[in-house]
């Protein structure tokens, strides 16, 4: 009897200590499993999302070779059949005048005479279209009609010039607000010691922007072959701000006289800063001029609704009695 209790006992006490060991491994143990769960439920989502992707890049990529073959096998041949067309039938000075757009714009290579003279051409079509669209909801005489479609044919001719100005204006005006720092830089650069080629160079690798783009273009320009001479002053004409021209001149000169290429640039980096103070000071004061509009049609209205509409009400209240 005696020994039934000692060894039951002994049994008691290995399970409980048995218990207390797995009380006290269970929270790693748990922290261990509950991990490795997540990692295989990470590894199979992650699996999941790849062949997701992999899916929807293989039917992206077969639509798009769809879409591109068909444009380029059907939509294209008949785009260049009506740009080649309506370029044979546009006047030279037309012509003449839509290179220097482009030109001015910083588009050679993208753009062509052919396509914008179809788009031009495209854009008078739509509009007279728009036009006869309008006059045929409208009772007005015929004589009204017909001039109701000579103004959308007339807003279709000119809106795709209003577009390219308005590029060239932005261009133009971004290259303006970035020459007196690029100046600044290159004038910092030469009396560092490089050469103007290598500031250039220098700068342009760092900066971005419509200033930067044509600086590049003129060194690709003389790595063609083409002249320093030349590719100033094709960049001047691309440009097409005073700034630039005279920027150029003084490099031109300085490259022929032989003066100082640091004290040129100082000066010319003065003087544009100067040009864009004075810039800057003309904008402010057209400022009032241009803020008297707005006033005119949305303020004004209001404030003499507020300040004469009670007196109004007062006095037709006392007439009325």
């Amino acid at each position: 009897m005696i020994t039934f209790f000692a060894a039951l006992g002994s049994i008691l006490w290995v399970v409980f200590v048995g218990f207390l060991l797995y009380m006290r491994q269970t929270p790693a143990a748990r922290v261990r499993k509950r991990m490795k769960l997540m990692i295989d439920r990470a590894e199979a989502e992650r699996e999941r999302a790849k062949k997701r992707r992999q899916a929807t890049e293989t039917k992206v990529i077969v639509t798009k070779s769809f879409h591109h073959s068909f444009y380029r096998r059907v939509i294209r041949p008949i785009l260049i059949a009506i740009a080649h067309r309506l370029h044979q039938l546009t006047p030279p000075a037309i012509i003449e005048m839509l290179e220097r757009k482009i030109f001015l714009a910083g588009k050679q290579g993208v753009w062509n005479v052919q396509s914008l003279a179809a788009a031009w051409s495209l854009s008078i079509a739509a509009g007279a279209v728009g036009g006869i669209f309008v006059a045929q909801r409208t009772d007005y005489f015929i004589g009204h009609q017909v001039l109701i479609v000579a103004g959308g044919a007339l807003i279709g001719a000119l809106l795709p010039f209003a577009v390219l100005n308005s590029m060239i204006r932005k261009r133009q005006k971004s290259m303006r607000r970035q020459l007196p720092e690029f100046l600044d830089l290159l004038c910092v650069s030469v009396q560092a010691g490089l050469s103007f080629d290598g500031a250039v160079a220098k700068i342009t690798a760092r900066m971005k922007g419509q200033l930067s783009d044509e600086f590049k273009h003129m060194q690709d320009d003389i790595k063609f072959g083409m002249t320093k001479q030349y590719a100033l002053t094709q960049m001047a004409k691309r440009c097409d701000i005073e700034e630039m021209y005279l920027f150029t001149t003084s490099v031109i000169q300085a490259e022929k006289l032989g003066t100082s290429m640091s004290q040129t640039l100082t000066m010319q980096a003065d003087n544009m800063r100067d040009r864009h103070r004075q810039f800057v000071k003309t904008q402010a004061m057209k400022a009032p001029i241009k803020i008297l509009f707005p006033m005119v049609i949305f303020i004004f209205p209001s404030i003499f609704v507020v300040l004469l509409l009670p007196a109004l009400l007062t006095i037709m209240k006392n007439l009325g009695k």
